[in-house]
This record gives structure tokens, C-alpha cells and sequence, in this order.
């Protein structure tokens, strides 16, 4: 078999068929079988070993929720069994710091931990950071084969395995839908979404793909330094944006070079089939082409789709389910607006999704949840919980269908302007509650020319169910915008101004 597939792991129920893969001996013909707990054999398949890599591949059937089962792969008078195998809901979790997280570093650590042994139904997965300039074929390394998931496991370390996010969702998702899960996770700190995009995206976009091999000489940090102070990681990117803006010639080494995670983590697993993608990934496009990323981030959602439906002979969803943490917090008081740009690309620049440029999508606001004392820096919040409870809700919605259910908060659908008054009224898609009125968290563009905008705090005079009327008092030229929490770190700790009734912040918008 591929080198990741093990005992006690997770493959994809119906309606998709899973995928199964290995290496032979050129020309052989393998047998597939799969047989439940009393060794009754429930179906079988034979592949043939095709070059020049070597490999077989074969879908099985569509089976039903449920296990255990054995799986095993003859070839002559060779044979693998592999054992303790269910079939569930596959998800794959992806991105940089922030996703690499463990149990181990987040609020009430502790206890997440001691309750890991209560799931034995949620299997775990996760590669090693690996980068290459050609695409591979199979993962070169593997942190942590498929395992039933306790406290050790969960908590290996700083930014290693297993990842709390990823966790902490498919968890959630067991509650919620009394499936096994299986949690596949492929992180890297640091890193940028051209190392996760291929070459097709970055041709797309306008991005060069020898930026690792040319240009100047500005190496953005390892992510080994995540281990140390990671709050020094980004002062290299942040120089770097400083002092060269987002040319397209800046050197990027290491794992932060266009497609190389792609290349030796994304490419490996593209046989398997999947039910979801969950991401959190931004931080080092706050200081890296992060004006391309409104195309980077739904060029690569669209790729890695095309990629997974291709690689698992359309077992995966050509519109895979694909969810994504919008950018926490790092800096208190910087008047950089980057982290403000980057929540904004990562709608494709159209505030919510799912949109037309981002379908079959969903997202978890983080900018309430910061966190200036976490030990591992401030741009890695603690609080994983609600990120993975909001992550949670998204996928039900738009993934299992759940029509019923709130999953985003409220977004503006109209706005009208009293010029008399002096008065704009924001009218809200839901209920609103206003936490803090007293915020200036929104701002109008007075300016004749919108290319030339004074941005100046708009206070809230008055707040209906669904309408927030602003004071323009501070402005003597034609408003032409309105943004809210357009700020590094725009609200403090579960306290931004608009919230709807569910407790979900209103994201921001320009």
C-alpha cells in the first residue's frame, strides 16, 4: 500500500467510493479485498501495477457508515492486511502556524486532552513538513500514521501533531453527525499560499514561479523558529514588506518557495478521496503579495478541487466542501492595514462567502479572538474552540446541507445616506446586537476622489433590530465608502460591536 495507509484508519463512505492505492511489481495483478469482523469477504477488486512509477489503484464500492473492517492486498504470494478500518467522512486540514497548533497549546489544554480517549471514532493522520521542486508521488515522511487519537498524540509538542483545529472540528463533526471521521493533516509554519499552490495557479494569477531561484536575496523565516519565539517569525516578513512592497522578484526560500508544499504534501494525497478541506492559512501573505490573494486563494480552492475529483477518478466532489479560518489578530495598535486586506482577499474581496467567485465555501471569523498573551505569540491565539465551533457551522450548512442552520454572521445588505441629517443607516441581512457602541469601528471615506480617501471614524448614534444609523459629522466632502473593523486588531476578546443572536461577530467589510 501507499506508505499512509495503516491500521485504524478512516476511508470515505458512500456515495463517493474510496480509493486505494500502493506499489507491485510492474505488470502484476493485485487483489483487493475488503471482509468484515468475521472474515466474510464483502467484496473484491484487482488492479493491474502500470509504470513507470509502479502503482495500482482501485475504488471500491460504496459502503455504508461503519466498521471495523480489514483490508487486504495480495500480489503473487505477497499480502498486506491492514486492520481496525472504518469508513466515515475524510477531511483533509491544511495551512500554516495556526493550524499546526496542538492540543497541547491551546485554552484549556488540559482537559481537551484527557478527553481525547472518549472518541475512538475520530481517526487522525498527519504528514511531515516536506517540501520538493517535482511533484512526488507518495509523502516522503509521515509524523503520525493513522492512530486512535489519546493525549500523547494530541499533543506532541509545539506546532506538531496533531493539529488543535483539525481536532477539535472533526470531533465536532462526530457529535454532530455520529460518523467516524478521519483527519488528515498536512501543515507547515510560516509558509505562504504560493508554497501550497501549483504551478497552474500561480500562472493564473501573474505570479512567477522561479521566485525561489531568482531576484533579491530575501530569505522570509524558517519555521523552525516557531519553536522558539514565534513572535519573531514574522519580523522578516514584515521587513520584507516594508522594504520592497510585493515585487515580483523578491527570493522566497525553504518552504515558503512557490509549490513546493504543493509538490511533496498536497500532490502525494491527491488519489484519496475527501468530504471537506478545512484551511487556516494568511498570516505570511499579511506581508507577501497579499493584493494577489484575492485571486491566489480562490485559484488554489479551485485547484486543489479539480486536482482531488482528477487524482480519486471523480470519487471526490469536483465542488469539494471548503472551509477556512478568516485572520485573527497580531499587532494592538498598528496602523498597518495588511491583516484588514488580507481578511478581505480571503472573500475574493466580496465579504462573505459562499459568493460566486467562492462556491461551496465557508468561514470562521477570528478577529474577536485574540489573544496578546499567548506564550506562543500574539498572531497564535489560544482560543481553538470557537474557531473550530464556527468552523463547525459552516460545515454543516454548506457541506451536509443543513438549511436550518445560522452559520455566518450578519453582513449589510443596503445602505442610505441622509444628506440633510447628516446620518447614514446601515441596514444588517439578521438581528443584530451591538456590544459596544461606543467602538470606532466604523469608518467613511470623505474624499471627491475615492482614489484619494480620508478615512474618518463614523460613531454610532443609534442602533434598531436590524440597522445601524452612523453620524457623519466629521465629514465635508462626498462620502464614498464605509468599512467596519478595518483594523490589524479591531475588537477586543469576544467583543466586537455587532454580534447576531447566535453569538457570531459580524465579519468585516469595505
Amino acid at each position: 500500500f501507499a506508505s499512509y495507509y495503516g491500521d485504524h484508519m478512516v476511508l470515505q463512505k458512500k456515495p463517493s467510493g474510496a480509493v486505494v492505492w500502493g506499489h507491485g511489481e510492474l505488470g502484476a495483478t493485485v487483489t483487493v479485498t475488503l471482509s468484515g469482523a468475521s472474515g466474510l469477504i464483502i467484496m473484491e477488486k484487482t488492479a493491474q501495477v502500470k509504470g513507470p512509477s509502479g502503482t495500482w489503484t482501485t475504488v471500491l464500492d460504496p459502503m455504508d457508515q461503519g466498521g471495523p473492517y480489514a483490508l487486504t492486498a495480495e500480489q503473487g504470494l505477497e499480502n498486506v492486511t491492514l486492520q481496525d478500518i472504518y469508513f466515515g467522512d475524510v477531511w483533509l486540514c491544511s495551512g500554516q502556524s495556526n493550524m499546526a497548533m496542538t492540543v497541547l497549546q491551546v485554552a484549556n489544554a488540559s482537559q481537551e486532552l484527557a478527553a481525547a480517549a472518549r472518541y475512538p471514532y475520530v481517526r487522525i493522520f498527519a504528514a511531515s513538513p516536506a517540501r520538493s521542486d517535482v511533484e512526488l508521488e507518495d509523502l516522503e515522511q509521515i509524523d503520525l500514521p493513522w492512530s486512535i487519537p489519546t493525549a500523547e498524540n494530541l499533543g506532541h509538542g509545539n506546532f506538531t501533531y496533531f493539529s488543535a483545529v483539525c481536532w477539535l472540528l472533526g470531533r465536532s463533526l462526530y457529535e454532530a453527525l455520529g460518523s467516524p471521521i478521519g483527519l488528515v493533516e498536512v501543515a507547515w509554519g510560516g509558509t505562504p499560499i504560493e508554497a501550497w499552490s501549483s504551478r497552474r495557479v500561480l500562472q493564473a494569477c501573474g505570479l512567477p514561479e522561479d521566485m525561489g531561484r531568482e531576484g533579491s536575496q530575501i530569505s522570509l523565516c524558517h519555521s523552525a523558529c516557531f519553536n522558539l519565539k514565534p513572535s519573531l517569525c514574522f519580523a522578516p516578513l514584515l521587513n520584507l514588506a516594508l522594504s520592497s512592497s510585493t515585487s515580483p522578484h523578491q527570493h522566497l526560500s525553504g518552504p515558503q518557495t512557490p509549490s513546493v508544499l504543493w509538490n511533496a504534501m498536497i500532490h502525494p494525497l491527491l488519489n484519496m478521496t475527501l468530504r471537506g478541506v478545512a484551511w487556516y492559512q494568511g498570516e505570511a501573505n499579511a506581508f507577501l503579495n497579499t493584493d494577489q490573494y484575492n485571486c491566489t486563494f480562490p485559484a488554489l480552492i479551485a485547484d486543489w478541487r479539480w486536482a482531488f475529483h482528477t487524482g480519486s477518478a471523480g470519487q471526490t466532489e469536483p465542488l469539494l466542501p471548503f472551509g477556512f479560518v478568516q485572520l485573527s489578530t497580531y499587532r494592538r495598535r498598528s496602523a498597518d492595514d495588511s491583516f484588514a486586506r488580507l481578511r478581505w482577499h480571503q472573500t475574493a474581496d466580496l465579504g462573505v462567502v459562499p459568493n460566486a467567485r467562492m462556491p461551496i465555501t465557508f468561514m470562521a471569523v477570528a478577529m474577536d479572538l485574540g489573544d496578546e498573551r499567548s506564550p506562543y505569540g500574539s498572531i497564535h491565539p489560544r482560543d481553538k474552540q470557537n474557531v473550530a465551533h464556527r468552523l463547525l457551522l459552516g460545515a454543516r450548512a454548506v457541506a451536509y446541507g443543513d438549511k436550518d442552520l445560522v452559520f455566518q454572521g450578519l453582513y449589510p445588505t443596503r445602505a442610505i445616506l441622509e444628506v440633510t441629517t447628516g446620518l447614514l443607516n446601515v441596514t444588517y441581512s439578521q438581528e443584530l446586537i451591538c456590544h459596544r457602541r461606543d467602538a470606532q469601528a466604523f469608518e467613511v471615506c470623505c474624499s471627491s476622489q475615492a482614489s484619494l480617501c480620508q478615512w474618518l471614524p463614523a460613531p454610532v448614534v443609534a442602533v434598531g433590530s436590524h440597522t445601524v444609523t452612523l453620524a457623519l459629522s466629521g465629514c465635508r466632502t462626498p462620502v464614498l465608502g464605509l468599512r467596519y473593523a478595518w483594523a490589524e486588531w479591531p475588537c477586543e476578546y469576544q467583543a466586537c460591536p455587532l454580534y447576531n443572536p447566535q453569538g457570531l461577530p459580524a465579519p468585516p467589510f469595505l
